[in-house]
C-alpha cells in the first residue's frame, strides 16, 4: 500500500507537510508507525525542521548518517545555511556513488529540491523524471516547469497525474499553481482550493493564507487579500512571503512601501522580489543615462 494514500500510515503527516504546517509535522507521533515508514516520516520531520529555521540542528543530527535519504537531507540543510556548493557536491556524490539512490523516491525529491534551488533545473528534472508514481516528484516537476515559464509542460504534468492520483492534495495544489499562471476562470478555481486550506482550522497555515491572498490579488479583491495577509503575519510576523505580498498589495493600492521594503530586507535580504527590484532599478539607471540632457559648455 502507498503510505501516502488515503489509507496509508503517512497520509496525515504528509498532508501537514504540504499544507505548510511544519510544527505539526515535527510534533507528529511516529511511535506507532510500521518499520518501513519510520524513515520516510523522519525525513518529513527533518525537512519541516529545516523549514522552521533549524537547519544547523538538522545538519548536526544527520552528519555521518549512512542512509541515502539522510544524506540528501544533509545536503538540503547545508543549502539552507547558504552552502550551495557543498550541498550540490553532496548530492552529486550521492547519486554517483550509489546506483540505487537515483531510484529512491525520497532521494529524488530532496536531491531534486537542492539541484533546482542551485539553478540546476535540467539535472533536477532528469532525476525527478525517474519517479514511479511519486506525487511529491510531480509537484516539484510542476514548480520547475512554471519557473521555466513552460506552462504547457506544467499543464501536461498535472493532467497526467490527475488520471492516476484523482483528488489528492498535491494534485489539487499543483493544479492551483498552474491555474494562477494561466489566469482567467482558473484564478477562481485556485482560490477555492487555497481558501479551503487557509480557513479550516485543521489545515490553516501562514503558507496557505499567503496562497489565498495571492489568488485574491489576481481576482482584484484587495481588501480580502489584505485580510488574509494580516492573518498570516499575525501567525508569523517575520514570514518573508507574507511581507513580500503585502508590499505588492501596497504598491497596487498606492501606499508607500519604504517601511515594508526595509522589513522584507530584514526578513530575507536575498528575497527574489528584492533581487528583482534591484536588477530593474539598475537597468533603469543605465537606460536613464542615455537620455540625460546635454548641457553646452
Amino acid at each position: 500500500m502507498d503510505p501516502y494514500s488515503a489509507e496509508g500510515e503517512l497520509i496525515n503527516i504528509h498532508n501537514h507537510f504540504h499544507q505548510g504546517q511544519y510544527q505539526e509535522v515535527v510534533d507528529f507521533d511516529v511511535s506507532s508507525l510500521s518499520p518501513e515508514n519510520a524513515l520516510p516520516a523522519k525525513v518529513l520531520q527533518l525537512r519541516a525542521r529545516i523549514a522552521l529555521g533549524q537547519a544547523q540542528d538538522v545538519l548536526d543530527e544527520v552528519k555521518g548518517a549512512a542512509e541515502p535519504e539522510l544524506t540528501a537531507v544533509r545536503a538540503l540543510a547545508s543549502q539552507a545555511l547558504g552552502r550551495d556548493e557543498e550541498a550540490v557536491k553532496t548530492v552529486e556524490d550521492l547519486l554517483a556513488g550509489n546506483a540505487d539512490a537515483a531510484e529512491n523516491a525520497t532521494v529524488q525529491v530532496v536531491a531534486g529540491t537542492v539541484l533546482q534551488a542551485a539553478g540546476k533545473s535540467e539535472e533536477a528534472l532528469a532525476l525527478l523524471g525517474r519517479h514511479q508514481g511519486s506525487l511529491d516528484a510531480v509537484s516539484l516537476i510542476v514548480q520547475i516547469h512554471l519557473q521555466q515559464n513552460r506552462n504547457d509542460l506544467a499543464v501536461k504534468e498535472v493532467a497526467a497525474a490527475r488520471r492516476w492520483a484523482q483528488d489528492s492534495l498535491l494534485v489539487n495544489l499543483a493544479e492551483s499553481w498552474v491555474g494562477l499562471r494561466l489566469g482567467g476562470e482558473r484564478y477562481q478555481q485556485a482560490f477555492y482550493v487555497f481558501e479551503e486550506l487557509a480557513q479550516a482550522p485543521a489545515t490553516s497555515s501562514v503558507r496557505s493564507l499567503v496562497a489565498q491572498a495571492v489568488a485574491e490579488l489576481h481576482l482584484g479583491r484587495t481588501e480580502e487579500a489584505q485580510a488574509a495577509l494580516d492573518q498570516a503575519l499575525k501567525k508569523e510576523p517575520g514570514y518573508a512571503e507574507a511581507i513580500a505580498n503585502l508590499l505588492v498589495l501596497s504598491v497596487i493600492t498606492g501606499k508607500n512601501v519604504d517601511d515594508l521594503t526595509a522589513t522584507l530586507r530584514k526578513a530575507d535580504e536575498k528575497h527574489p522580489l528584492l533581487v528583482d527590484l534591484a536588477e530593474k532599478s539598475e537597468l533603469f539607471d543605465k537606460a536613464a543615462t542615455k537620455f540625460k540632457a546635454k548641457v553646452a559648455a
